[in-house]
């Protein structure tokens, strides 16, 4: 990553020092902190598939696969923003960042909308730049077309699964099939299911590799999700780096908040008053604390964790029975309980 920024300078050097310190910010945003996730399950794909990390290909490979670190920038920049979030990984978000700076210069204007103007292009480079990555990577032409279909594939699904939440949202959709589709879309398709496709595409694999890959990849993918749903509610901000209950405030339409409604909509109607006039709203910690007793009273965090246990045992079984290879074999099942018994 550090080497493809610095080839960016040529290109980036001549606009002057404001789109300098806008792609620094980029820069800086991509290299703090993460945890190479989506790069690490396509290389895993291609090991999985044949590819030999000895040989002069796996460089070129490894480059393609870490330009998913910007789709995720992308993805990040612009979540926050929609979300109204004000700190990622312990720091202030790119758009709160940007605000700040132009409060602290007294330009003119309002400093959030300048702080989201900013942001908003910020994403849209790292997405732009997440096409340069991957052309700059020296792979050969026969792997960059399998690699493109993917590739395409995935960024829309991604874009596609964010509008569904924000129309989830908005709309006020409070079904667990709802609330699964998104998870399916937004996060499980380009966080473990297209990266490995990807990777299993650079390697030319068969079909039947490439659908166990795909079955794992939803499957994981979404139980990634799930866990990611309960931190965001019952997680220390010590270790995720977000507020406690920040989803809780947001409104998130989670698998977690969809199971609770439907047990309080059948068991206890004052819970499902209390949780439908409290989610969205800015929650002290009482309040929160509160709310998390109800989600656990409800039943509806055990629902979820059982949920995460199926999801983990069928991803893991199809890999077992696939052709991939014993290492990787092994190393997606490390991954998978990684990705699933996370606490940040």
């Amino acid at each position: 990553m550090r080497a493809f920024f610095h080839t960016r300078r040529e290109i980036v050097d001549p606009l002057g020092p404001v789109f300098v310190d806008t792609a620094d910010a980029l820069a800086d945003f991509v290299l703090r902190g993460g945890k190479r996730t989506r790069p690490a399950f396509a290389y895993s794909g291609w090991l999985g598939a044949g590819g030999a990390p000895d040989t002069a290909e796996a460089e070129a490979v490894l480059t393609a696969c870490s330009a998913l670190e910007l789709v995720q920038a992308c993805a990040l920049v612009h979540d926050d923003i929609i979300d109204s979030s004000r700190t990622r990984r312990r720091f202030p978000t790119v758009h709160v960042d940007f605000e700040q700076r132009h409060r602290d210069r007294r330009w003119a204007g309002e400093s959030a909308h300048f702080g989201t103007s900013v942001a908003i292009l910020i994403g849209d480079l790292a997405l732009a730049w997440a096409d340069d990555m991957v052309h700059w990577s020296g792979l050969p032409p026969a792997a960059l077309t399998r690699f493109a279909p993917v590739w395409a594939a995935m960024r829309t699904e991604v874009l596609g699964g964010q509008l569904l939440d924000v129309n989830g949202e908005a709309g006020g959709d409070e079904s667990v099939e709802a609330a699964l589709r998104i998870n399916r879309y937004k996060t499980a398709a380009y966080t473990v299911e297209r990266p490995l496709h990807l990777g299993a595409a650079l390697a030319d694999a068969d079909a039947d590799l490439i659908a166990a890959y795909r079955t794992y990849g939803t499957d994981i993918g979404v139980a990634f999700q799930l866990r990611d749903d309960l931190l965001g509610v019952f997680g220390d901000p010590a270790v995720t780096g977000k507020p406690s209950g920040d989803d809780l405030r947001e409104g998130k339409r989670t698998v977690l908040l969809a199971e609770a409604l439907r047990r309080a909509d059948a068991t206890d109607p004052a819970a499902a008053t209390l949780l439908r006039t409290s989610i969205g709203t800015d929650l002290d910690t009482d309040a929160v604390i509160r709310l998390r007793t109800l989600l656990t009273d409800l039943g509806a965090v055990d629902a979820v964790e059982q949920r995460i246990t199926a999801l983990t045992d069928t991803g893991l079984a199809a890999i077992t029975a696939s052709n991939a290879t014993p290492a990787a074999k092994h190393r997606l099942a490390h991954m998978a309980s990684a990705a699933t018994r996370r606490t940040a």
